[in-house]
């Protein structure tokens, strides 16, 4: 087969590509140019670009750079501000994912005659008795990343390779020693590649939005305190409210964007029993009322038992009470064994209906 390797720069796809060639292969790298502003993290540095096209040269395979930039300020940098301004927390990371390396990157790669796309998330695609695909997690559990891949549908799963979700991360740091590749001991990347270190989040934002001032109350009204920037708040957060030390923790519990309010309460305050869904996607076909699943609402996040209690909207209700998942959030479901991806939206504002 013809297989075209996304190579972000990390060791990860370095390995993709190289068990790639093992099997027999045509392989060829490729590197999308995302982000065309400072970036000194993620995988949009300067440096990122020149490992994948060095690691290729080891390799020994062709290496190729596609400029994405319009595409990803679109899809992703557009709305990650938008979102702030909106009172969600968005997941830029995902949406990287569903836009352009399995959507974009897919695309050209099926013009230019590439029989699949590869990447190096640690997850894994097989087929159940009916020849229905699965995506299921990857083999080392804390390095799974099926959660930040759960938009890929049939016909997606069918065209995507994930050469290193049967290795943990130390089989495949291993194997990148072992072929002398420059990113063997290259760390992982943890941040969103567009946000600097330097200048972090507030930076970014505060070049691109007016930041508003905002009361922090209480569930009953009283005020409690101030922030500055009601765009950098988020469900679940403690620290940076302007209230007094000393007293009992207080948690955001409610972002009220129109009123410029942000309400805290205590942590029972924070739990929730179920939660509605949003742009829910499945990956074969969608699940039934009734049945059980086991949610997951971020990346390396504990996953919870649940059961479907309405399918439009999705309408989750927890086992057990769950601290509420910020808005913008992606909730993904897995089958009852917490194996496989059965699908997965956007966690919505609203909570579920009680009846």
């Amino acid at each position: 087969m013809k297989v075209l390797v996304a190579m972000s720069g990390g060791v990860d796809s370095s390995v993709a590509a190289a068990e790639l060639i093992d099997q027999g292969h045509q392989v060829v790298g490729v590197t999308m140019r995302l982000w065309g502003g400072e970036s000194d993290t993620g995988c949009c540095s300067v440096s990122d670009v020149d490992d994948a096209r060095r690691v290729a040269q080891q390799l020994g395979i062709d290496h190729l750079v596609f400029n994405f930039s319009d595409d990803f300020n679109e899809h992703v940098v557009k709305p990650y501000v938008q979102a702030h301004v909106d009172g969600i927390t968005p997941n830029p990371c995902i949406e990287c994912n569903r836009h352009l390396k399995f959507d974009r990157l897919s695309e050209r790669a099926r013009v230019l005659g590439f029989d699949a796309v590869a990447t190096g998330h640690h997850a894994q695609i097989s087929r159940d008795s009916t020849g229905t695909l699965r995506l299921s997690r990857g083999h080392d559990a804390l390095k799974d990343q099926s959660y930040v891949v759960y938009m890929l549908d049939q016909a997606e799963l069918a065209y995507t390779m994930f050469p290193v979700g049967h290795m943990t991360k130390a089989d495949v740091r291993n194997r990148a020693l072992e072929l002398g590749l420059r990113t063997a001991t290259k760390p992982d990347s943890q941040d969103v590649c567009f946000i600097s270190r330097t200048g972090g989040r507030e930076t970014f934002l505060g070049n691109r939005i007016e930041f508003r001032r905002a009361n922090v109350v209480t569930s009953d009204g009283e005020k409690a305190g101030a922030v500055e920037a009601l765009e950098l708040v988020t469900i679940g957060q403690r620290r940076g409210l302007g209230l007094p030390g000393g007293g009992p923790r207080r948690f955001v519990v409610d972002v009220d964007t129109p009123n410029a309010k942000v309400v805290v309460g205590n942590e029972e305050q924070l739990l929730r029993t179920g939660l509605v869904v949003n742009d829910v996607m499945w990956a074969d076909r969608p699940a039934k009322i009734g049945d059980a699943v086991v949610v997951q609402s971020s990346a390396h996040g504990a996953a919870v038992d649940a059961m479907v209690e309405n399918l439009s909207p999705l309408v989750l209700r927890f086992a057990a009470p769950q601290r509420r998942i910020a808005p913008g959030q992606s909730v993904v479901c897995y089958d009852p064994t917490n194996s496989f991806v059965l699908g997965g939206g956007i966690a919505d504002s609203a909570n579920p209906p009680t009846n």
